[in-house]
Parts: C-alpha cells; structure tokens; sequence
C-alpha cells in the first residue's frame, strides 16, 4: 500500500451477476469452472466492475476461487478505474478471503489508488469495506 499516505474507508453493498461459462469441448471434466462477473456497486463507491472467475470445489467442501475484475466508479468524489484480485480458500467449510486492488491499475482520477477489499455476505446481500489511500489531487 502507499506508505505515508492517510488511509481511507468506502462502504456500501453490491450486486453481482455471476454467468458460467461453458467449458470448451473436450475439456476435463475435473477443469475449473469459469464464470463472468458482472457487479454494481453502491454507497461509497458508485460504479459498475466486470470480470472473470475461475473455481474448483471437492465434494468434501474444500476449493479455491482467484478471480480478476476492473471497477469504473467514483470514490470520494474521484472518478477512475482500478483493477481487484481475487484469491479465496475453502477447505472443509473454513473460508479464507483476500481481495487486494492491483499494484499500479488505477486509472483517471484513481491513478495510485492502494488498498484491501473486505467482502462479508448477509443474509444474501453483498458488502464492502473498501480501505484504500489516493494521492492527494
């Protein structure tokens, strides 16, 4: 993350539509499952992200999802772009989730954007907590 720089916090929910992706002919039947991510956002980022998952899951409740997708939105009053990776574990039920903003992928406004994303999911509503720092304009 940028050191020095004061570090801030944008909440809100958000939507996502996640459509499979049928798998090529051929493929094995063991191969990950791909999906495309359509998302929106809303509360302290406004904005909409697409992107492209890929998951594999054992019958005992244990797999590993990595995920990319840019985001095109307004923070803080700041409009731009970043890009989120995606890495999640599950083994046995247990989860394990980080979601980082790309080192560098910040676009317009959001140019040097740094920071975490924290995904909780209740009673079927997505919410963020992103904490992020940006250069001051």
């Amino acid at each position: 993350m940028n050191e020095g720089l004061l570090m801030k916090s944008a909440r809100g929910i958000f939507e996502v539509v996640i459509t499979p992706v049928q798998p090529a002919e051929g493929a094995a039947s063991d191969a990950p499952g791909r999906m495309l991510l359509a998302k929106t956002f809303h509360g302290d980022l406004t904005g909409t992200a697409s992107g492209e998952m890929l998951a594999v899951m054992s019958p005992e409740r244990s797999g590993a999802y990595v995920a990319l997708d840019r985001v095109h939105g307004v923070i803080d009053g700041r409009e731009g772009a970043f890009a989120l990776v995606h890495r999640g574990l599950m083994d046995r039920g247990a989860q394990e989730l980080l979601i980082t903003i790309v080192p560098g992928s910040g676009a317009g406004e959001l140019a040097g954007i740094a920071g975490v994303f924290h995904l909780t999911i209740a009673d079927g509503v997505h919410h963020y907590d992103l904490e992020y720092s940006l250069p001051t304009p």
